[in-house]
């Protein structure tokens, strides 16, 4: 029987693979975006995740169409990369509140109807960011981090009424963005990486899938890095 999906921010990159790869799988799956059109062949809402009114909106057109949310990805988020000395306090509290409260917002509404079902999977997008750090990402770093921290406690909670909840900690990413940074600057990245490449959104989408399936029923409060080895020992 298919199951209602939601994925936030699935209109592009890591989000859409995500969404079209639990679609293949039988899932019904509706996906979120801020501007531009839906993709093809999935129902898509127009949603800020930084509003709890477009996020309860955005649910309420999803369980319409597809029946209560019992898988759901936060996945949608946001940079804005300035080094420390330089950022300004709206630049920080601007990616904590799309990042890491946005999370919050979207998890929140989810649990509503996962505890009337006793089952759920919630799935936080994070990145290995997050516990190895970046320079210029203070704030991205911090809205990541947050995410574990806020995963770990839900799952103490929710565990005992069957809903799981993880971290997908991808590395670098063969997308849009990373294929305009300097070649140079890619070519140290990829030297740092133990698989020597970039992850491709199919590997992020896939290890979603697992995480998302009957076969991960066991696992809950876990960081699973998708890095190429980027991040070992942290």
């Amino acid at each position: 029987m298919a199951r209602s999906v939601l994925v936030t921010g699935g209109n592009r990159g890591i989000g859409l693979a995500i969404a079209r790869e639990l679609a293949v799988a039988g899932d019904a799956v509706a996906v979120t975006y801020r501007s531009g059109e839906p993709p093809e062949g999935l129902f898509g809402v127009r949603c800020d995740v930084t509003s709890m009114a477009d996020v309860e909106a955005a649910f309420d057109k999803a369980e319409a169409e597809h029946g209560p949310v019992e898988v759901v990805v936060a996945n949608a988020g946001i940079t804005k990369d300035t080094l420390l000395p330089m950022m300004k306090e709206e630049t920080f509290t601007d990616v904590i509140d799309a990042n890491l409260t946005g999370a919050y917002r979207v998890a929140k509404r989810a649990v509503r109807g996962m505890l009337r079902m006793r089952r759920g999977r919630i799935i936080l997008i994070s990145s290995t960011t997050a516990t190895r750090g970046l320079a210029g990402q203070t704030n991205y770093a911090a809205s990541k981090a947050g995410m574990i921290g806020f995963a770990r406690s839900a799952a103490r909670e929710l565990g005992s009424r069957g809903i799981t909840v993880n971290v997908v900690a991808p590395g670098f990413v063969q997308t849009d963005m990373t294929a305009d940074l300097d070649e140079s600057y890619q070519e140290q990245i990829k030297a740092a990486i133990p698989l020597g490449r970039y992850a491709t959104t199919a590997d992020i989408a896939r290890v979603v899938k697992f995480i998302a399936s009957d076969d991960a029923a066991y696992i809950t409060g876990a960081v699973i890095p998708v890095d190429g080895g980027l991040g070992m020992g942290h």
